[in-house]
């Protein structure tokens, strides 16, 4: 059983989202991903992965075989982490494109193919067309990651990528609020502890005001 506490999705986007499965929520780090067993989780827990398919993942991988895909779930997670470091603030140039090779990489593996299925949303005609994964090796888990990744650059405006403003948070996000004023990961959290880090600020500055006039 999995004991790990529930994963942080706050960044406003699945692709940053996945970069935040390692994060430091109170004070001693957690990666949700540092094994097999905690990769499907986060998959079930992003909506990124059927549950019937990580049941039938589970059932039939080799011993090992799902710890090594959630060891490149890492390594990918790290080389797209650096990229998004580099990046953010800024909007995306052309030049960029040569450093998602790896990434280009990863969606070639993709067999996934598409079949009409009976319309499950609101819209116009009876049918709609469905991609379904394949899922036949426990490597094909990197893929639904690799399309959040290849989404999060195509439609973000990394002018609007950030990281939280909190001195000790890790966390990334992407702004979409009016007026992109946006500067922590969750107001409550971070947020709060730096009015409460200010509030001592102003309390002792005031201290020293009141002892040096005494």
């Amino acid at each position: 059983m999995d004991h790990r506490s529930p994963a942080i999705f706050v960044a406003d986007a699945l692709g940053l989202d996945f970069l935040n499965s390692i994060a430091t929520p109170i004070d001693t780090p957690v990666d949700w991903i540092e094994d097999g067993e905690g990769y499907l989780s986060w998959l079930e827990q992003a909506h990124l992965v059927p549950a019937e398919v990580l049941r039938d993942m589970r059932a039939r991988a080799l011993p090992g075989e799902l710890d090594k895909v959630a060891a490149q779930a890492r390594n990918l997670r790290e080389w797209f982490r650096g990229f998004v470091r580099q990046h953010k603030g800024h909007p995306l140039t052309a030049e960029a494109l040569a450093e998602l090779t790896p990434l280009n990489r990863l969606l070639e593996r993709d067999d996934s193919f598409s079949r009409i299925v009976p319309r499950q949303t609101t819209g116009p005609g009876l049918f709609e067309l469905q991609t379904v994964g394949r899922w036949r090796t426990p490597e094909a888990l990197l893929l639904p990651i690799g399309q959040a990744l290849a989404e999060l650059v195509c439609t973000e405006d990394f002018t609007h990528v950030k990281a939280c403003e909190g001195p000790a948070c890790t966390l990334l996000f992407a702004d979409h609020t009016r007026g992109h004023a946006r500067r922590w990961c969750v107001m409550a959290i971070c947020g709060n502890r730096a009015k409460q880090a200010a509030h001592r600020h102003r309390q002792k500055a005031h201290q020293h005001g009141s002892d040096g006039s005494s």
